[in-house]
């Protein structure tokens, strides 16, 4: 089959594209301690949408014809999106429900990312809005309802997860640790009685040493998939040190090298490189 052209893409956003990639996001079955189970009495679990593979993430949605020509000239398949958030570092110009059907014919897989409140003791003068510890279950309820909000908007359907951009924190501070646990849990919590799964990401230095705490001392509900930062070179989603791999197995990403250029096809973007075995967003 011929692959379509950008210009029939963009005139017919929903025609599936032939994919060049052999992996694949497809539905199935959740499992393990961390599978989401709706809140509002049914007892249907949601379903969960996996990819394996490598994926980017890029400050600002990228041109949908950069992304055409990436889709075959480069190693990629999958692709982050601030979805919402009120401390998003770019604006989101191109991100809209058109967009998002268009790149999705293509083949790529999506990564929604929400980035709202950070750690109590986080020092990002740039992300000044800060979590209220004695609030930190209701503040995460609350964003992710935000959160479940924009997927809508977005046609992205039930079981797409987002992940809950908590950048690095200073470590040893126990009130700003069980703060952070405490969003997450509210955050897990609303999304999935929303019909969405929920994801977490920060450095494996502070929210993610942090959630593995929790998960060991028995803390739910904690999120369904983990996307950690761990600028080691290590394109893969296993082995880096205080995340244990009977943890969240199969539901992980790793970011491994931090912002820069690359080119495919004579097209040049800015971005994080990630190794995906984790889950993605559905239909």
């Amino acid at each position: 089959m011929r692959p379509l052209s950008l210009a029939a893409l963009l005139a017919a956003p929903l025609v599936l594209f032939p994919a060049t990639a052999p992996a694949q996001a497809s539905p199935v079955l959740p499992s393990g301690p961390f599978a989401a189970v709706p809140l509002d009495g049914s007892t249907e679990p949601l379903p969960e949408y996996r990819y394996t593979g490598a994926g980017f993430d890029a400050c600002s949605a990228p041109p949908a014809e950069d992304l055409y020509v990436w889709r075959t000239a480069s190693p990629y398949g999958a692709v982050n999106i601030y979805s919402s958030g009120s401390q998003r570092a770019c604006r989101q110009t191109r991100l809209t429900p058109e967009w998002v059907a268009t790149v999705r014919a293509m083949g790529w897989k999506l990564v929604p990312t929400h980035v709202g409140l950070q750690a109590p003791c986080a020092e990002r003068p740039d992300k000044p809005l800060r979590i209220d510890p004695d609030r930190a279950e209701e503040q995460g309820g609350q964003e992710a309802g935000e959160a479940a909000a924009a997927l809508g908007e977005l046609g992205l359907g039930p079981g797409s997860p987002v992940y809950l951009d908590m950048e690095a924190y200073p470590v040893g501070d126990a009130v700003c640790s069980q703060a952070v646990v405490d969003f997450t849990v509210g955050w897990t919590k609303a999304l999935q009685a929303a019909g969405y799964r929920s994801g977490f990401y920060s450095s494996t230095d502070s929210g993610i040493a942090d959630l593995v705490a929790a998960a060991r001392a028995g803390r739910a509900p904690l999120p369904d998939a983990i996307w950690y930062a761990r600028w080691d070179g290590r394109p893969t989603t296993t082995g880096p040190p205080g995340l244990p791999d009977d943890l969240w197995a199969g539901h992980r990403i790793h970011q491994h090298r931090g912002s820069a250029d690359e080119t495919y096809g004579g097209v040049t973007l800015s971005v994080d490189p990630d190794a995906l075995d984790g889950l993605v967003a559905g239909p």
